[in-house]
């Protein structure tokens, strides 16, 4: 009899795996699906931050920095009281309204034999100005104060300018004119700027009764 040839048989598989793996493989592990990750809630006002505290009683704020000079501080034992800087000499150089610029010129000429620094001394003239700051001063002001705020010689100003004048060790008044008023009012300004030496030369009396007769 003729062979007939038979059809395949086709074998029906199982959806999935294969459950006979092939040889020498073992069959992988099925890993978990992700789910949907829970959306965070807002951030808790109370929360804390990292490294810092949570809410709590709130701290008392730190003391206040006083100065030593608050009142009612106590100093330390031991430490001075600052003073005051002492007053400076006074001498009185007696000459007449006329020759009160000469005298002044001539205590001027003596404070520098003894060593004092041109820079040292200003000359102060309650009436007529001094021939030298006439002339410095056509030059125009700018550069006449400029001379001043060097510092490196010997400065002459008249009376209204006793408000701009800066300290120096040792001033030099020349009471030379002006009213009763005008000299009371340079003469306890000039002793304010004179860190050290106050030299008025005018008349005796008028000066004593301006800054005192223990002058």
């Amino acid at each position: 009899m003729p062979l007939i040839p038979q059809e395949p048989q086709i074998h029906e598989r199982a959806q999935g795996p294969s459950a006979t793996p092939a040889t020498g493989r073992t069959a992988p592990t099925p890993r978990p699906v992700p789910g949907p990750r829970p959306v965070p809630g807002p951030r808790s006002a109370t929360t804390p931050r990292p490294g810092r505290p949570g809410p709590g009683p709130a701290r008392p704020a730190p003391p206040a920095q006083r100065s030593p000079s608050s009142a009612g501080q106590p100093e330390a034992p031991g430490t001075a009281t600052p003073t005051t800087p002492s007053a400076p000499q006074i001498q009185l150089v007696p000459a007449p309204a006329d020759g009160a610029l000469q005298a002044a010129e001539e205590a001027v000429d003596l404070l520098l034999d003894s060593g004092r620094a041109p820079g040292d001394i200003l000359v102060l003239t309650t009436g007529e100005q001094h021939p030298w700051a006439a002339h410095e001063l056509s030059f125009g002001e700018t550069a006449y104060w400029a001379q001043h705020d060097a510092g490196e010689d010997v400065f002459f100003a008249g009376a209204a300018a006793i408000t701009r004048v800066r300290p120096r060790p040792v001033v030099v008044v020349a009471v030379n004119g002006g009213g009763d008023e005008a000299v009371a009012r340079v003469l306890p300004q000039a002793r304010e700027r004179a860190t050290a030496l106050l030299v008025v030369c005018g008349d005796s009396e008028r000066i004593d009764a301006v800054l005192g007769a223990g002058v």
